[in-house]
């Protein structure tokens, strides 16, 4: 006989402990975009350092979640947190009061090691923690919209500290919260190592992370500068790594991560839609920006005031999405808050000068299927796998986000420069009035065929997940070591 093991009072202490660092890692970029004019007119970097600070952390987050999710099963999920957060607390003193562009950049890329164990760890412990299904979407509800609040505090508790400090501050922000989180772990999270402890297989953690890097580096570099041939050659330098990886894998007794488990549609589709839905999502945000700023002519400030009202759909949805998959199939859940995304993506489409009203209310609308999407997506990956796969799965899961956006920004910004290169003749810089109609254009368009993605997602979820019910078959889960 199974026995699900029902949360204690303990756990849902925990879980606001484990929501801690989440919030603090969604604050990253919002605070540091804040802070680089003025890290700029003191350190004085140069264009490519100036890039490379902004993202050095993500490249490194990027590469390192599969890595740092097979240590996590393999030493333990809470010794990996409790580690990860004191070297992010260590690294965000390092990089507020560094002196050179440089050790900015080697702050950050030590914020991103740090960064890419907090992730995994805290899914990780989530599904240790919360054995009952009920109670694990609530716990991933809580979980989701901890990274909305972080969206919602970083411009608020970074603008407050740059207004009144230098721009280290904003940095130390995420001190305090590392330390409470290594005060409190301790006693309020358990401990979980997998009774199986695969060793840990060096070659396949470089080829992951030089795999995952290649991709995000190309996709990012030819949104940022346009396709260059030099990026396609490092995209398919990645892929070819990812396919070397997988093969390895195959050839291992014990691999790095167990192929057999994408076997399961319960396990792979949700990963696919992930990756779709952030696809999209990372897109729009990345085109949007420019729309707001370039076409439609709005500070920074307005541009992210803008967006707020669907920061606050998606921490609304976050915890209301258990409510609502209680009472419906997963397979349905998840189709279902993909049409809400399709939906929020299409009104897009119908953006026009004067007519910002349009830009605030597709974000809440598709804010709010995002939250669905992300909860149930999570929860049918995270309970299809074994628990001792529990790092490496929430690793795949973030990885799977990681790429998507990525490959979204790369996609939606290549559909709009297409369509405004076309808008010219000789294919020159059209005129400013004919400029920006024709990146009003193309972000239609853009957003047109990622509605249409979600869409046929939507579709194939309904079909392919329908044998999936909202009642995930528990497990037996062996006890934790405390």
């Amino acid at each position: 006989m199974v026995v699900t093991m029902r949360a204690t009072p303990r756990d849902w202490t925990g879980l606001v402990v484990l929501a801690l660092p989440c919030t603090v890692v969604s604050m990253d970029a919002s605070v540091l975009n804040l802070a680089m004019p003025q890290i700029t007119a003191v350190l004085r970097p140069t264009g490519a350092q100036q890039l490379w600070i902004v993202d050095s952390y993500v490249f490194v987050v990027a590469g390192l979640l599969i890595t740092m999710g097979m240590v996590g099963d393999r030493i333990g999920r809470r010794r990996l947190l409790l580690i990860g957060a004191a070297v992010f607390a260590a690294a965000s003193v390092l990089a507020a009061f560094v002196d050179r562009p440089g050790l900015l950049i080697a702050a950050r890329v030590l914020l991103g090691v740090a960064g890419a164990t907090l992730m995994p760890s805290t899914l990780a412990l989530i599904r240790t923690m919360f054995d009952d299904a009920r109670q694990r979407r609530t716990a991933l509800g809580v979980w989701t919209a901890s990274f909305a609040l972080g969206g919602l505090a970083g411009p608020v508790v970074g603008g407050l500290l740059l207004t009144r400090y230098w721009w280290g501050s904003a940095f130390l922000v995420a001190v305090p919260v590392m330390v409470l989180l290594l005060a409190a772990g301790p006693f309020l999270l358990p401990e979980y190592r997998g009774a199986d402890r695969p060793p840990l297989d060096l070659l396949s953690a470089a080829m992951s992370l030089a795999a995952v890097l290649a991709v995000v580096y190309g996709l990012k570099r030819a949104a940022e500068s346009g396709p260059r041939p030099s990026y396609g050659v490092v995209v398919l330098l990645g892929i070819a790594l990812a396919v070397w990886f997988v093969r390895r894998q195959r050839r291992l007794a014990r691999p790095m991560i167990e192929l057999g488990l994408f076997r399961s549609i319960g396990f792979s589709g949700p990963l696919v839609v992930l990756g779709l839905i952030f696809c999209v999502l990372y897109g729009t945000q990345f085109v949007t920006a420019q729309l707001l700023q370039l076409v439609l002519g709005l500070s920074a400030l307005e541009a992210g005031l803008i967006s707020l009202p669907g920061t606050i759909a998606y921490l609304i949805g976050s915890l209301s999405a258990p409510l609502l998959a209680a009472r419906v199939s997963t397979a349905y859940g998840l189709a279902g808050s993909l049409l809400i995304s399709a939906a929020g993506f299409g009104l897009l489409t119908q953006v026009q000068p004067g007519r910002l009203w349009i830009v605030a209310t597709g974000f809440v609308v598709f804010s709010i299927g995002l939250a669905g999407v992300y909860l149930l997506a999570t929860d049918l990956t995270v309970s299809a796998a074994p628990p001792e796969r529990a790092g490496t799965t929430s690793a795949l899961l973030e990885t799977s986000a990681e790429l998507g956006g990525a490959l979204g920004i790369a996609s939606l910004g290549s559909i709009v420069l297409a369509v405004y290169r076309q808008s010219s003749p000789d294919g020159g810089v059209p005129s400013t009035t004919a400029a920006r109609t024709a990146y009003l254009h193309g972000y239609q368009l853009a957003e047109a065929v990622g509605a249409a993605t979600l869409l046929l997602a939507a579709a194939l979820t309904a079909i392919l997940l329908r044998p999936q019910r909202t009642a995930v078959p528990e497990r037996s889960t062996p006890l934790p070591e405390s």
